[in-house]
């Protein structure tokens, strides 16, 4: 084969940007690759909602989207940097600024659950409707069963701008690595970007299937058990991180698209 061949995102390759290291570009590559991912599969609303990522080896650290961009506009450079107590360590050329709510709900989350990299809120049409729904997200798929009790649940009390919001979000979220958030939308977790993919994927189906189902009314519908939902969970948790394999799947077709994510 001839030509150039760009290395995979996840390398350490020196970092355009001065003062940031070659660790931090792959995780800046990686991050602008969920956010185009996120495009692709539908899971956006304009300029709004957010996905963070720790900056490696700084636990206090995180990477932001700018606030008015689209998701397909994301690339690694524009990404914000910034502490979790709210000091911007690195701004983009672009003068967008920072979401309040992304800031609110991230540096919530990230202070709280140390075991957590990547963080990603959605407002997307079915996860929406699930979160309106009375009994939330019901044992109805495949995937719905992979959240069969270990889905956290938070009631509305409008935008979650204000810092007196977190203490309420990081108590309802507790251990878990998804959460509803009543009449808003979808929260997830993962100790890993791909692992945070696959959370949102696979709740994101979930609501779809539940939203298709309810249209043929709730009597017609067949709901499973503890026992189907134990089996479901222990089938699928033969990696100890889910998500790797679907991830670099989805690098692939994005790279064969636009890779312009990387610059």
């Amino acid at each position: 084969m001839n030509g150039k061949i760009d290395p995979p995102v996840h390398t350490t390759r020196d970092s355009p940007i001065q003062g940031i290291s070659g660790a931090e570009w792959a995780a800046r590559r990686e991050l602008a690759a969920l956010y185009r991912a996120m495009h692709r599969y539908g899971m956006t609303d304009l300029i709004y909602n957010h996905i963070t990522a720790r900056v490696p080896g700084e636990p206090d650290q995180i990477l932001i989207n700018p606030y008015g961009l689209m998701y397909h506009e994301v690339t690694a450079s524009c990404l914000y940097k910034i502490r979790l107590n709210g000091e911007v360590l690195y701004r983009p050329e672009e003068e967008y600024g920072l979401n309040p709510a992304g800031y609110v709900i991230h540096t919530a989350v990230h202070s709280a659950r140390h075991d957590v990299l990547c963080v990603l809120h959605t407002h997307s049409r079915a996860g929406t409707a699930v979160s309106a729904m009375e009994g939330g997200l019901r044992p109805l798929s495949q995937q719905s069963a992979y959240f069969h009790g270990r889905l956290a649940y938070h009631d509305f009390q409008g935008p979650e701008i204000s810092l007196e919001q977190q203490q309420g979000l990081i108590d309802d979220l507790g251990q878990h690595n998804a959460a509803i958030l009543r009449n808003h939308g979808l929260l997830v977790c993962g100790r890993t970007v791909a692992e945070a993919f696959f959370n949102i994927y696979w709740l994101e189906s979930a609501c779809k299937v539940q939203v298709d189902a309810l249209a043929c009314g709730r009597d017609k519908l067949i709901e499973f058990g503890e026992k189907e939902a134990k089996a479901t969970r222990d089938a699928l948790g033969v990696q100890k991180i889910r998500g790797d394999r679907e991830w670099a799947a989805v690098l692939r077709d994005l790279d064969r698209i636009d890779p312009s994510y990387r610059n």
